[in-house]
C-alpha cells in the first residue's frame, strides 16, 4: 500500500485496516511456520503497511493536539 492511499483514508478505515492486516499477519506467520508460506516477502510488505498506517494516525493525533493547544 502506498502512502498516498493510506492518507486518503479516514481514521476510522486505517484502524479498521490495521486490524485487518495484524490478522493478516498472523495467519501469514502461521503458513510460515508450517512450511506452506511460498511468499515470505509479503510478511515484510504487511509490517510495513502495518507501521506506515500507524505512523499516519500518529501524525494525524499529533496534529489535532497542536491545533487544540494553540
Amino acid at each position: 500500500m502506498k502512502m498516498y492511499e493510506i492518507i486518503e483514508m479516514a481514521d476510522e478505515e486505517i484502524v479498521k485496516r490495521i486490524e485487518e492486516e495484524e490478522l493478516n499477519l498472523v495467519d501469514l506467520r502461521f503458513q510460515h511456520e508450517l512450511k506452506n508460506l511460498t511468499n515470505t516477502a509479503k510478511l515484510n510488505t504487511i509490517k510495513k503497511d502495518i507501521a506506515r498506517m500507524k505512523t499516519v494516525l500518529k501524525e494525524r493525533q499529533l496534529k489535532s493536539l497542536a491545533v487544540n493547544e494553540k
